[in-house]
């Protein structure tokens, strides 16, 4: 993985990777937990299995909070630390301001959990992705909608990068097969004003691009407890529900609004085990965040050990990277369409909390 302008990052006696998750607000902390939860457990088990040829990993954790200005500034200091790669990040806005970054450096950059497709302005070897992009799950939620019978949609949006190109996935999907899209923006409209405009609009679905907990909690409780709005449904395909925090603060109104998460039916042995094994360390179900955590290590020590047996072959040899990762092989294509290397196969699933049981989840489609 190292070029010789890159070999004083891999010196010394650890393998140093630069760990980025919203541990803070307004960064979704509980995500960043269950983020960081898995990256601790991907490095407590290559160092248990003689780490990166007889060199232990060493995590270098840095809190983002959401901010793209601050999560910079932790790049350049952890490239000042002699990293030898960055992992993480949740919110796409910040790991598109950290690929840019790690890019004008030189560090190789591989984004756990943002989808937001546009992560770089132009394609590069240095950036690679175990998250789907975004416009791969959001088709497949598209699908769902429109076999669910919802052809006309509102969203309910803040201004934000990652919502206007998710509004934009929705329109390009649903409207060609007749579908409609409304946006109402948060940012003007109060929650009882917003439920106005749904009650004259007609919408059957209104998606929540929205933050968490404000004010996306805030709007389910107005629309939950509106009576011209009984028959309307939620969801929220960036997976605000997926967090336990979604069903303590929502009870039973949580529950039905289907959303995002990348799980596979089944799991296999290596996911089983790990998944105990989070869910010892988070005292909670693992989400799939905590997965893409764990996964994002076990390839970055694939990529590690390669470049330490060979590091003439280029700065972040993704293409050779073939792991299993506890939701199935993980090879990457690229630079894709979005310009970083891809893993193409990551498991998509629409899910929802049971009704009769907030606390259990159903998998309404996978794709």
């Amino acid at each position: 993985m190292n070029t010789p302008s890159q070999a004083a990052r891999t010196g010394g006696p650890t393998v140093r990777i630069g760990a980025l998750a919203p541990l803070s607000r307004p960064g979704w902390a509980e995500a960043g937990r269950h983020l960081l939860a898995g990256l601790e457990l991907g490095v407590r088990e290559v160092n248990e299995g003689g780490g990166i040829t007889g060199r232990p990993l060493e995590l270098l954790v840095r809190d983002t909070a959401a901010d793209p200005r601050g999560a910079e500034a932790a790049v350049e200091e952890l490239a000042g630390l002699g990293v030898a790669a960055l992992a993480g990040e949740y919110h796409s806005v910040v790991a598109r301001a950290v690929a840019a970054r790690a890019g004008a450096l030189g560090v190789p950059f591989l984004c756990s959990s943002a989808v937001l497709d546009a992560l770089v302005d132009e394609p590069t070897d240095l950036v690679a992705r175990i998250a789907p992009a975004q416009s791969h799950g959001w088709r497949v939620y598209g699908d769902f909608l429109l076999d669910a019978g919802h052809d006309r949609v509102a969203v309910a949006t803040q201004p934000s990068v990652y919502w206007t190109a998710g509004t934009r996935l929705l329109r390009e999907h649903l409207e060609p097969r007749g579908g409609t899209v409304t946006g109402l923006d948060l940012s003007a409209l109060s929650p009882a004003a917003l439920c106005d405009a749904l009650a004259d609009d007609g919408a059957t679905a209104l998606l929540l691009l929205l933050g968490h907990p404000d004010p996306v909690l805030p709007v389910v409780r107005a629309v939950r407890r509106d009576p011209r709005l009984a028959g309307i449904a939620l969801g929220a395909p960036a997976g605000q529900p997926e967090f336990a925090d979604w069903a303590e603060e929502l009870g039973a109104d949580g529950a039905g609004v289907p959303f995002l998460r990348y799980l596979p039916e089944r799991f296999g042995p290596l996911g089983v085990r790990v998944g105990a094994a989070l869910r010892a360390r988070l005292s909670a179900a693992p989400s799939f965040v905590a997965f893409e955590g764990y996964d994002t290590i076990a390839v970055l020590a694939d990529v590690l050990r390669e470049g330490a047996e060979d590091p003439a072959d280029g700065p972040a040899p993704w293409s050779r990277a073939d792991v299993e990762g506890t939701r199935g092989r993980i090879r990457f294509t690229g630079p894709t369409g979005p310009g970083v290397w891809q893993w193409a196969q990551a498991p998509v699933q629409v899910v929802d909390r049971d009704p009769a049981r907030p606390g259990a989840f159903r998998v309404l489609r996978t794709g």
